[in-house]
């Protein structure tokens, strides 16, 4: 069963990874990118300071403890136990993959680390940000996660399975620390 699973799973990448063109090569690696987001997390950080005022530091170590917790499991409890390959690794299909500016990345793909990563933040923020009725901020954060774990399938670096694990490991953790956060505000909020 885990062997036709697997083979789905590569038959599906295949797939997915083939909708490729040069132009949309260019916005994949962006979307990929880290520094990229960086204005989206100053804008972040804007409205985690308008809600939560003198409390933004606790917000700003939730952030920090979720992308470690997220980033450190997904590579030390997954990649290094997993050992699956990269698509771009794997011999039996290498020549297939459509790989951008020749990055392959390391040579274990079982999670997505920036499917893990970006999920773990969207959860976090999401639900630190959202309205007493309102989940927008949360529903639009997924997305971009989603959008973000596609780009690596779409580079060649990710099979489905990958992307799929990685983000819902990446919402657990999110989760969790949330939770952590919430709290500590609380309990901080009581003792004043």
């Amino acid at each position: 069963m885990i062997e036709a699973i697997l083979d789905f799973d590569q038959e599906l990448f295949l797939a997915l990874n083939r909708l490729n063109s040069g132009f949309m090569d260019s916005i994949m690696v962006f979307i990929s990118g880290k520094l990229e987001w960086i204005p989206l997390y100053v804008i972040l950080l804007y409205f985690v300071y308008k809600k939560y005022g003198k409390h933004t530091w606790i917000i700003l170590i939730g952030a920090a403890l979720t992308v470690t917790l997220a980033d450190q499991i997904s590579v030390q409890l997954f990649k290094n136990v997993f050992e699956r390959l990269r698509p771009c690794h794997n011999p039996d299909i290498n020549e297939m993959v459509h790989i951008v500016n020749n990055k392959c990345g390391g040579q274990f793909g079982f999670v997505s680390s920036h499917a893990t990563n970006t999920f773990a933040i969207a959860t976090f923020l999401g639900l630190l940000l959202k309205g007493a009725k309102k989940k927008t901020t949360l529903v639009l954060l997924l997305i971009w996660a989603a959008i973000v774990s596609y780009s690596r399938i779409y580079l060649g670096v990710h099979y489905p399975l990958d992307v799929l694990c990685g983000g819902i490991l990446g919402v657990g953790i999110g989760y969790f620390v949330y939770r952590l956060s919430k709290y500590f505000i609380l309990k901080r909020t009581q003792s004043t």
